[in-house]
């Protein structure tokens, strides 16, 4: 057992970490207000969350984001899939859960295959059952979610009630404003072609699940939490560009939020605080799996949406800075290691 002290340091050293605001956004306002109401480390919130999980037990990720809707909603970014895969591979090996990853059904192949990168092999949820009991694969089971927003709400009910999750799980997942809009950093409507899957967070919150949730800039899922913040704070928070009348912020909240400069960033940085709850250096998302994921997401077709482009820069931030920041993760949690 890790000496709780040492554990309470190293979420801190993880938290200030992947909030350097290096891209300008912001963030550090959101961190600081997210680390007042949660009265405490983010991350260490987060890793507590994903480790109260029961052994068996099932998890809901979400991830994705039709980067160009306007264009196509087969493009979507890279930021975030390959963040919830370390995630979900983590809660594989150390709650021997099953992970559903949910995202529009033009983005299932290449957030699969990233997951798959991972180490996850894809799976029917029947399949991920028998999995489960024998504990001989890591799997990853994907669905698509409704793009409608009725049809959302729909299948908010009819998938908490099938599927009974013990916790969700979001990163970089664009949530509505209080308007109903889907908005870009740049305060553009990019709702079409755009999975309803802020419905499913806020039913889950009704029903008392917990829901942890990872953002970087202020329209993800989670962000309601802090939402004046955002509003304070974040370009285009207060005054979107496409005549809504309202700002970027997303109105669905969380129980635990995690901000970060890049939300891969704040899931690195989980995955590194349940290793060192766990005592268990698999649980890391370790430099060469980042490595290994940032280039099965351009073979995949992801976007760098910053610059507009397939390459493994992710929000701007270069490959090594990705790199690095999983090295450092590795490296502040090796004492408990």
């Amino acid at each position: 057992m890790t000496d709780g002290a040492l554990i309470t340091r190293l979420d801190n050293r993880l938290d200030q970490l992947v909030n350097i605001d290096m891209g300008e956004r912001g963030v550090e306002h959101l961190y600081d207000a997210a680390r007042s109401l949660q009265g405490g480390s983010l991350v260490g919130a987060a890793a507590d969350a994903l480790m109260a999980v029961p052994e068996g037990g099932t998890v809901i990720l979400t991830t994705g984001s039709v980067s160009r809707a306007w264009i196509t909603p087969e493009l979507g970014e890279n930021d975030g899939p390959s963040g919830a895969a370390a995630i979900a591979r983590a809660l594989v090996l150390e709650r021997n859960a099953t992970c559903i990853m949910l995202c529009e059904e033009t983005l299932l192949k290449a957030i699969r295959n990233t997951c798959q990168a991972a180490g996850l092999f894809p799976v029917t949820l029947e399949q991920a059952m028998i999995a489960r009991a024998d504990k001989s694969l890591a799997t990853i089971v994907m669905l698509p979610y409704a793009t409608e927003d009725e049809a959302g709400k729909a299948q908010a009910q009819s998938m908490l009630d099938e599927l009974k999750p013990d916790l969700l799980f979001s990163t970089e997942r664009v949530g509505r404003n209080e308007y109903g809009v889907y908005h870009s950093m740049r305060g553009i409507d990019y709702g079409m072609g755009r999975a309803r899957v802020d419905y499913l967070f806020d039913e889950a919150l009704n029903r008392g699940i917990p829901v942890v949730a990872v953002g970087d800039g202020g329209n993800e899922i989670g962000m309601g939490k802090v939402a004046d913040h955002v509003k304070a704070h974040v370009p285009y928070g207060d005054k979107c560009q496409c005549g809504c009348g309202g700002g970027i912020g997303a109105v669905t909240g969380c129980d635990v939020l995690v901000t970060a400069a890049c939300s891969n960033w704040g899931c690195t940085a989980i995955c590194a605080a349940m290793a060192a709850r766990a005592g268990n250096l698999r649980l890391l998302h370790t430099p060469e799996r980042e490595a290994l994921l940032l280039d099965a997401m351009v073979a995949n077709g992801l976007i760098n949406s910053t610059h507009g482009i397939v390459d493994d820069s992710v929000d701007g931030f270069p490959r090594a800075s990705h790199i690095s920041i999983a090295d450092l993760c590795r490296t502040i949690v090796s004492r408990a290691l």
